[in-house]
């Protein structure tokens, strides 16, 4: 899944002034969103292990890939070549 967040997005005015950059949450919430797509609404999500490499930065294209199957997913979201965030997504267990 490819997303953008635009350079107005009301999350950006605090996040930096004059250089800003896309707040991890909004990245993470994108993440979310992409497993939700492909699964549906998946309860008791947690994240054990989160990387932040680089920055996104407003107005740059991202795209999320996804590999594994419930409960365990993990997840890399990449502009061009560049690796930005990569993690783990766990659900918990099911009764």
């Amino acid at each position: 899944m490819q997303f953008v967040v635009p350079s107005d997005h009301p999350c950006l005015p605090g996040h930096f002034p004059g250089h800003p950059i896309v707040p991890g949450v909004v990245v993470l919430d994108q993440v979310l969103q992409a497993l939700e797509a492909r699964h549906g609404r998946v309860a008791g999500l947690r994240m054990p292990q989160v990387k932040f490499l680089q920055p996104l930065l407003p107005g740059q294209a991202a795209e999320i890939t996804l590999e594994g199957e419930p409960p365990r997913w993990r997840f890399r979201v990449h502009h061009a070549q560049a690796l930005l965030v990569s993690g783990e997504l766990v659900a918990e267990a099911t009764a």
